[in-house]
């Protein structure tokens, strides 16, 4: 038996040089394991609450204390001495100990560092990887990887209003093939943006951020990657798009408007729902477009079923703000056709236990699952052991550059090593096809 003896928090720093919280748990038998949580920049309104200590005289009121002293406080007595094994009923017990709706008491991030950093002691303890501790034998699935490499949005200092254009190597035999595909191809949009004259500064989440005209001129310089880089659009790489709807839409007027193009040219768009919905449409129509996250703002749930009933048989329609993890809103986009995919990000719902719930919700229900990152992120791989350990079939986790992106890419592959010849990987010829 493993009992939990020691739960300590310390303040660190996440990529975009912010701090963040560390939790690290010690059982009565000297066992260790921590966990560090992200932050994202373009968040949904529903999420649970991530405490900031609203200092100004500390970096510029971001800092995590007051969440670290929770964990040292309150959350620690409440896990000091229980059984590391009991990962549902203390994560019920953190989240009815907080008492608010959204954790704003104890804060999300404080709880969700507890949260994981017990999942890895019980792994330890267990003497079990974590992704097999988390999924149990059936856990061989490697994720296809949503690989952002131009950025936009909130997470660069461009003229792109969509957040993220992607690839996804649908078409690799392995997940290391399937690296090895997003890496040249990387480093093939590089040369690409070099040659007309662009800068190659990356973003938050490791892509290029240069300033295009549109986002058809950002499509069509990574189809050319592809190519150039020897692969086939469509067969091989598919693309992916995550418009961060929400960050421009205009609740005043119900309008969709590209402020960060106005702002850069005085040129920009400004359209309806319905615009919005055949825009798309045209996007996926013209280009390898087989998934779009957040193409609408976070409460248009009209404008989401409307998408849905137009692409929803073609592609993949990713709610991320729509859902925020949160299996309250997951049973809404079920019941209202709204999506059919669900973005997975921990620290939108705060605890590992509620995660999997909405995993489990969602994939019953026929939905798709992508596990994810966040923005401001940590070298913390968390995420990989869970894409696998829950046979998502999907994971994004940034560009294939930034050591904080890149950890979680080389944990899949050390997972992928471990497994052998039980190793599956989505898409590929010998793989299920479930939430690929």
């Amino acid at each position: 038996m493993a009992y939990i003896r020691l739960v300590k928090a310390i303040e660190i720093l996440d990529s975009r040089g912010n701090p963040t919280i560390e939790v690290t748990i010690t059982t009565d038998r000297d066992i260790m394991a921590r966990a560090s949580v992200p932050s994202g920049a373009s968040t949904g309104e529903h999420e649970a609450l991530e405490l900031r200590d609203q200092d100004p005289a500390r970096y510029f009121g971001k800092g995590v204390q007051q969440a670290v002293a929770h964990v040292n406080g309150p959350i620690a007595q409440i896990l000091v001495g229980e059984h590391v094994f009991d990962q549902a009923r203390l994560d019920r017990l953190l989240k009815e100990s907080d008492g608010t709706s959204n954790k704003a008491r104890f804060g999300a991030n404080a709880i969700l560092g507890a949260s994981l950093a017990l999942a890895r002691v019980g792994a330890l303890s267990a003497s079990l990887p974590l992704y097999r501790y988390l999924g149990g034998c059936y856990t061989n699935l490697l994720p296809c990887p949503m690989m952002n490499i131009i950025n936009g949005g909130a997470h660069a200092d461009n003229s792109l209003d969509f957040q993220e254009f992607m690839i996804r190597p649908i078409g690799a035999s392995s997940f290391r093939e399937a690296v090895r595909w997003g890496a040249e191809i990387f480093h093939t949009l590089k040369k690409l943006l070099q040659a007309k004259g662009y800068p190659t500064s990356v973003g938050d989440e490791g892509g290029f951020a240069p300033n295009l005209s549109s986002n058809e001129e950002a499509i069509e310089l990574i189809l050319h990657a592809i190519e150039k880089a020897g692969y086939k659009p469509e067969s091989q790489v598919t693309l992916a798009l995550d418009c961060a709807a929400s960050e421009f839409y205009d609740k005043m007027t119900k309008r969709y408007v590209e402020k960060k193009k106005k702002m850069a040219n005085g040129s920009y768009k400004e359209r309806t729902a319905e615009e919005q919905v055949a825009y798309l449409t045209e996007l996926v129509n013209r280009y390898p477009i087989d998934s779009i996250e957040d193409g609408l703002a976070e409460n248009d749930w009209e404008g989401w079923k409307h998408l849905t009933q137009v692409l929803g048989h073609k592609i993949q329609i990713v709610g991320d703000d729509l859902f925020v993890t949160n299996p309250k809103f997951v049973e809404k986009g079920i019941q209202e056709k709204a999506a059919n995919a669900v973005l997975v990000k921990l620290n939108q719902i705060g605890t590992l236990s509620e995660t999997l719930e909405t995993i489990h919700l969602a994939q019953s229900n026929g939905f798709n699952t992508i596990i994810s990152h966040r923005s401001g992120e940590t070298e913390d791989s968390f995420i990989a052991d869970l894409a696998v350990g829950t046979n998502a079939g999907q994971i994004k986790t940034g560009s294939l550059s930034r050591t904080d992106r890149v950890a979680k890419y080389n944990r899949l592959l050390s997972i992928e090593a471990g497994l052998g010849q039980d190793a599956f990987y989505c898409d590929s010829n010998k793989a299920p096809k479930r939430g690929c």
